[in-house]
């Protein structure tokens, strides 16, 4: 996974993410959504609306923290996610 950042602020930031689809890049949404630090967070996988843009790209707004950390802290809650359906999985396969 290769991260590049377009523009970054005090409260927001637009990064690249390349390599990643649709299951990756709302799943992370999903758990930027669930901070309280988190104003906002969507990305944009078309690139025939966005210039020819080929990679997702996530836009990010927090209020009062640096959005690099509210990354952080989500990419980190994916992982928590993870972990959990993979035990639940393991479980209930036995």
């Amino acid at each position: 996974m290769d991260l590049r950042v377009i523009e970054q602020s005090e409260e927001e930031l637009t990064i690249e993410i390349a390599g990643e689809d649709h299951t990756f890049m709302n799943a992370l949404k999903g758990a930027l959504l669930e901070l309280d630090e988190v104003a906002a967070a969507t990305y944009d996988v078309n690139p025939e609306q966005s210039g020819g843009q080929t990679e997702p790209v996530l836009s990010l707004k927090t209020e009062g923290t640096d959005p690099l950390d509210a990354l952080e802290a989500g990419a980190g809650r994916v992982k928590e996610q993870l972990t959990d359906f993979q035990e639940a999985f393991e479980t209930a396969a036995q």
